[in-house]
């Protein structure tokens, strides 16, 4: 573990109004990744460059396991409808705050007034752009708080009557945070940022996507490097829109211009040239 990330080790890193991550414990390092490829690829050069460049290769064309190799554990509180979305990734282990064994806090979210938004006419699961009147905003933010309260003291109510745990707990609404230990490798990470730092994605749980973004960043800089230029930054083609562009690249006559005007070198280069040769084939 590197200087940087052992100093943010087991710190809080607040998300949303009342959330957090915090990094519990973390297994390797972007050599790591190198040193399980090496396994595979042969011993080879070790040189910081030739490191560079496997774990770019690697990511480039989506040889993961190495990336497997690496491990990461957090303590996360969260929103339960958060929560909901984020067991979607099933790739990793998790551990639950329960509430048939303990008390549920007096904890929810409440969003901020910038977030009341009407509903997208285009993505039918998310919110739109355009923010709500002030008074409408702040009159729903009303509702939120009053009905969580109500929830809540009818909670605590039935606690004093003796009902067990796991049934007064059934009616608390998704807007009650929960925490639970959350581990998993940097492979099935990586896909979940790919996934929960879209813009499609709501933007609460791209608020905790964003805060582990900046954690790989300081312990996997090459790896976070790689991922930003092959897989946040590039796209995918589909058969017909390789078509369109068949019509429009002219290979002949771009290929030199391209790759003297261009950042891409060596390797990464020819692989360019032979995916617009591959193109203009088609």
């Amino acid at each position: 573990m590197n200087e940087a990330l052992s100093k943010i080790l087991g710190k809080e890193i607040k998300c949303l109004d009342k959330g957090f991550i915090r990094l519990i414990d973390a297994m390797g390092d972007d050599s790591s990744i190198v040193q399980a490829a090496r396994v595979s690829y042969g011993k080879g050069t070790k040189t910081p460059s030739a490191d560079r460049e496997l774990i770019r290769y690697l990511m480039r064309h989506r040889h993961t396991s190495p990336f497997e190799m690496v491990e990461f554990k957090f303590h996360i509180k969260l929103p339960i409808f958060v929560a909901r979305q984020w067991i979607r990734h099933r790739t990793a282990n998790v551990n639950e705050y329960s509430g048939r064994y303990s008390e549920m806090k007096d904890e929810f979210y409440v969003p901020e007034i910038e977030q009341i938004r009407t509903q997208s006419t285009i993505n039918k699961q998310g919110r739109d752009e355009e923010r709500l009147p002030e008074e409408t905003a702040k009159l729903i933010l009303q509702i939120l708080q009053e009905s969580q309260y109500l929830l809540y003291s009818q909670y605590q109510s039935m606690l004093e009557k003796n009902l067990a745990r796991e049934l007064a707990r059934i009616n608390l609404p998704l807007s009650t945070y929960t925490e639970w230990y959350w581990k998993i490798d940097l492979h099935n990470l990586l896909h979940f940022l790919k996934l929960r730092l879209d813009w499609h994605a709501q933007y609460e749980i791209r608020v905790y996507a964003e805060k582990i973004a900046e954690i790989l960043k300081i312990a996997v800089p090459i790896t976070w490097e790689a991922f930003e230029d092959y897989i946040l930054g590039g796209i995918n083609l589909s058969k017909q829109e390789i078509n369109v562009l068949k019509q429009i690249i002219n290979f002949d006559r771009l290929s030199d211009e391209l790759i003297e005007n261009s950042s891409l070198k060596g390797l990464e280069a020819k692989e360019f040239m032979m995916k617009l040769k591959k193109i203009t084939l088609r």
